[in-house]
């Protein structure tokens, strides 16, 4: 493939709406593990620095996979847009690099948005909406002007659950009017969670390095569960929310998708910053760790982590997993406090929802005035009116009743989205997660993060089975998930959770869990799932 084969491969790759039948890869396209593709990053820069391998060549490698294995092969379709400025960028950290200019570990590194991320430059930010096809955004998102300063080679966009899993009580994650489906490479058939689906199934399939994700609960730990990767949900405000676009401005955050903890750990260092314009990370300035300093294979010695029952029992061979786990963790010398219960979580099922639809109204409306000020759409009822309009191709699958719920609240001045707010961090932070790390002295939580991929369904939606992520994401704290092994070839994670602004211990927990154990397997493209496989 020639530089105008690539070039060529920076027009939109979305817009399929139809969904095709899964198949197997040919054998050629079978993943070879070992390779400078499925590196993380310290190896690639090691090769780099040794000469033996170019940002240039490294991201050709990675375009030329996306080819055969992303829009060929096994089509996972995981990228809905890739950036035509991808080779003009990674030739520039080349002559940086030549000219001994340095900017960190992610100088040269291929690196995937969700798109839900603005850029400024030729590629659209549209959530995956056929409403925001072709709109550029005004400006960067902090985050992206972070990752571009650490050096980083933005390749691409990748497709997620349209508008963040936030538009249908009955949608598909993984689908977007725009991108349509994102399978699951460890059985095409199955689903990739969301909303972060595309960036957890890229960087499982070795299209990238990194990827950022988002997440509002679960859109980052659910989908790098699933496809047996390492997520960083951050603390409330350590990354910028600026440049997103929104669904809940209380919990909304950008975070790593990655291979392995030392990935994830570098990728959030280069994230991480005050921007002025988002009063979160004002409270969060100063309070970031030295994550790279966490990657500690003795980081479990004397933890006292509280093994969270009530969130077990919703698959048997996935609690089988996890008691493995248990025991990885206890043999690494952390002290198990079993069982402890997350008090209240009852108490913010309903209020949750509630704030959603009032902030996701409000953030809407303002991200489009600041970043997408052309779009065909301005606001939540123009966007309902677009949806009807264009019904066939967006709500051909299912509809958008959280849509219509937004409109339908007030202002964030109403005294019941007040309440609510009040309720969630009442309930998630001082009589929850802090409440329980507080009377058992825990330094974590740890449980399942979710069940194993389930099939893609079409006629009757998602079912997640169980999920470890609301606690953290009403509360705002951190959530780490780590491959923790297989149900039936299908991977699953183990769950750190802990106080705001402790992603360094969580880390340093995550990394000693993953050396000891090395569960991660890459991904053979299956059609389907064995069940002789256990």
């Amino acid at each position: 493939m020639d530089r105008r084969d690539f070039v060529g491969m920076g027009l939109a790759v979305g817009a399929v709406a139809s969904v095709a039948p899964a198949r197997s890869a040919p054998a050629n396209a079978a993943f070879k593990p070992g390779g400078a593709l499925d590196a993380g990053v310290l190896q690639q820069q090691e090769l780099m620095a040794a000469g033996k391998l170019s940002s240039h060549a490294l991201t050709s490698q990675y375009l030329a996979r996306i080819n055969s294995i992303d829009k060929s092969g096994p089509r996972i379709n995981s990228i809905i847009e890739l950036n035509p400025e991808a080779l003009k960028i990674a030739r520039e950290m080349d002559r940086e690099r030549a000219a001994k200019k340095l900017r960190g570990p992610l100088h040269g590194i291929p690196v995937l948005l969700k798109d839900n991320i603005a850029t400024a430059d030729r590629m659209s930010t549209s959530a995956g909406s056929l409403a925001l096809v072709g709109v550029r955004a005004a400006r960067d998102a902090h985050v992206v002007a972070q990752l571009r300063a650490a050096g980083a080679v933005i390749l691409g966009k990748t497709n997620l659950s349209e508008w963040a899993n936030m538009r249908s009580t009955h949608s598909v994650s993984g689908w977007s009017g725009r991108g349509g489906l994102t399978r699951n490479p460890y059985a095409l058939d199955r689903n990739c969670s969301g909303s972060s689906s595309g960036s957890g199934a890229a960087i499982a399939a070795s299209l990238a390095t990194l990827a950022v994700g988002s997440e509002t609960d679960g859109s980052i730990v659910s989908p790098a569960s699933i496809c047996g990767l390492v997520g960083i949900k951050p603390t409330l405000g350590l990354v910028s929310r600026g440049g997103i676009i929104p669904i809940a401005h209380s919990q909304d955050t950008a975070g790593p998708m990655a291979r392995s903890v030392t990935d994830a750990a570098l990728m959030l260092a280069a994230m991480v910053g005050v921007d002025p314009a988002d009063a979160a990370t004002l409270d969060g300035a100063g309070k970031a760790g030295d994550y790279a300093k966490a990657l500690d294979k003795g980081g479990l010695r004397g933890m006292r982590i509280g093994v969270a029952r009530d969130f077990f029992g919703s698959n048997d061979e996935l609690d089988a997993v996890i008691e493995r786990a248990l025991k990885a963790l206890a043999a690494q010398g952390a002290v198990l406090v079993d069982p402890v219960q997350v008090p209240n979580v009852a108490k913010y099922g309903d209020s949750e929802t509630e704030v959603l639809l009032y902030e996701f109204k409000a953030n809407l409306a303002a991200y489009l005035k600041d970043y997408a000020p052309d779009a065909p759409v301005a606001d939540m009822a123009a966007l309902i009116a677009f949806n009807e309009k264009h019904a066939a191709t967006e709500l051909r699958y299912f509809g958008q009743e959280y849509l219509l719920r937004a409109e339908a609240k007030g202002g964030l001045d109403s005294q019941e989205y007040l309440d609510a707010l009040a309720n969630n961090r009442r309930y998630a932070r001082e009589e929850g997660i802090d409440q329980v790390l507080r009377e058992h002295r825990l330094d974590a939580l740890v449980a399942p993060t979710g069940g194993p991929a389930w099939l893609t369904d079409f006629i009757n939606g998602d079912h997640y089975g169980g999920s470890f992520s609301t606690p953290a994401a009403v509360a705002g704290y951190p959530h780490i998930t780590v491959p923790a092994g297989f149900v039936h070839g299908l991977p699953v994670g183990l769950s750190f959770v802990g106080a705001a602004y402790s992603e360094a211990a969580l880390i340093g927990m995550a990394y000693a869990f993953e050396q000891a154990t090395l569960h991660r397997r890459a991904p053979q493209f299956p059609a389907s799932v064995s069940l002789a496989v256990k």
